[in-house]
């Protein structure tokens, strides 16, 4: 029987996997702006996010702070490293409060030695985390705001599976990397072009398609990289 897990790796495992793995997880809340890992220190855990989000966050001398990677229910976080047995890139931060499954970085490399399907499994989902930190980070460097908002937005939609995104002005800020001016000259254009609503805390999409035309072509390509997931679950 399938893992009744929301998180998509583990509802995706087979019977006997699910059954030798079962016994190591244990669930944890995400707590709001919880760090999970930092930058340069090994991975002790590996988390399969069942709701809320977490960012990779790259830091920088000045202070200066940019999201490259969006992970929530479609994503596993550390367990390259924990594979490896090297060191996080980056820092991961809770974005959104939610539930995760976690694994000690130990108890993993057994299971992926143990079970050839679940290293594939992890591997891919890990590779899709980098093409998605490769993507973000040509897109902060050459698209505008209204692109990149526009690309959080609908990540956010993608991860959460509502309309309704429980962010603030202030968190989207944070997580791409501007002012929060900036942010609310950009809303506000959505706001008026009818593609948001929004009030304190919450912001609706009212226009999907519209929102989707008006992001730049990152949002298509790290999407596609995560529906070829789940295609490849389904065939397996």
């Amino acid at each position: 029987m399938p893992w009744s897990s929301r998180n998509a790796l583990l509802a995706s495992l087979r019977p006997n996997d699910a059954e030798m793995l079962r016994p190591h997880f244990r669930s944890v809340e995400l707590l709001d702006r919880a760090v999970l890992a930092e930058a340069g220190k090994p991975a002790q855990r590996v988390y399969f996010p069942e709701s809320g989000i977490i960012s990779l966050v790259v830091s920088f001398a000045d202070g200066a702070a940019v999201d490259v990677v969006m992970m929530g229910r479609d994503s596993v976080l550390g367990a390259s490293a924990a594979i490896n047995g090297g060191t996080l890139s980056t820092t991961a931060i809770v974005r959104l409060p939610g539930t995760a499954s976690v694994l000690d970085a130990a108890r993993l490399r057994i299971a992926v030695d143990e079970s050839a399907q679940f290293r594939a499994a992890v591997l891919l989902h890990e590779d899709a985390t980098f093409a998605q930190a490769q993507q973000s980070a040509a897109c902060n460097a050459l698209h505008g705001l209204e692109f990149r908002l526009s690309r959080c937005l609908l990540r956010l939609r993608d991860l959460s599976g509502d309309d309704k995104l429980y962010a603030t002005q202030e968190l989207l800020a944070e997580m791409l990397g501007v002012q929060r001016n900036s942010i609310s000259i950009v809303a506000s254009a959505f706001l008026q072009a009818k593609l948001i609503g929004y009030r304190r805390g919450m912001i609706e999409i009212i226009n999907l398609d519209g929102l989707r035309a008006s992001a730049c072509g990152c949002y298509l390509t790290v999407k596609m990289r995560y529906d070829r997931l789940s295609q490849n679950r389904d065939q397996a």
